[in-house]
């Protein structure tokens, strides 16, 4: 086995699960015991100001948006660029954080930082059974895609692995102009 860390998962077109279509997951941990990973791009309707609101005591003015890292529920859990605050370095210039202190400080700076709820959750050898049935493709992870709020990220960051989509879905034939399709 592999480690992923410091990888993106990126859903293949295929995949059905409504939890995980169309996104990209950064792996924080991969070990022979399981993995834990984090949604990018599935921001909710709630700010980080109003959630802090309902859980924490510390000053947030936040208006970004609290993410859902995946349908396994846990604790609060931050992607950041503040290495003092960091309780692991997932990669150069990312850090991760989920201690309360770390958390109470990073929701009130304007910096780059992502708060999760949620996060994704794979058993021994459950992801690796993922990937090898076609559910994901791989790309190492950046920093400018971790931190990208754009709702694009899954198209950008799926042309990071180079797949023909075509191919990947068996089609035979595309038209020049889809929208005539």
């Amino acid at each position: 086995m592999n480690s992923l860390e410091s990888h993106f998962l990126i859903a293949a077109p295929q995949l059905l699960d409504p939890n995980f279509v169309k996104t990209v997951v950064l792996i924080i941990q991969h070990t022979d015991q399981g993995a834990l990973g984090l949604v990018l791009n599935r921001p909710t309707s709630k700010t980080v100001k109003e959630l802090w609101s309902e859980v924490g005591d510390a000053h947030c003015q936040s208006e970004h948006p609290v993410y859902l890292g995946g349908p396994v529920s846990g604790p609060l859990m931050a992607i950041h660029a503040d290495r003092s605050l960091a309780e692991m370095e997932i990669l150069p210039g990312v850090f991760f954080a989920a201690k309360k202190a770390s958390l109470d400080e990073l929701v009130d700076r304007d910096d780059d930082c992502k708060l999760f709820v949620g996060h994704a959750g794979w058993g021994p050898g459950q992801l690796d059974a993922e990937i090898e049935a076609g559910g994901w493709l791989i790309a190492p992870a950046a920093p400018e895609y971790v931190f990208y709020d754009g709702d694009d990220l899954w198209d950008t960051v799926m042309s990071l692995t180079g797949t023909n989509l075509a191919e990947m879905l068996n089609i035979k034939q595309v038209p020049d102009d889809p929208s005539v399709n």
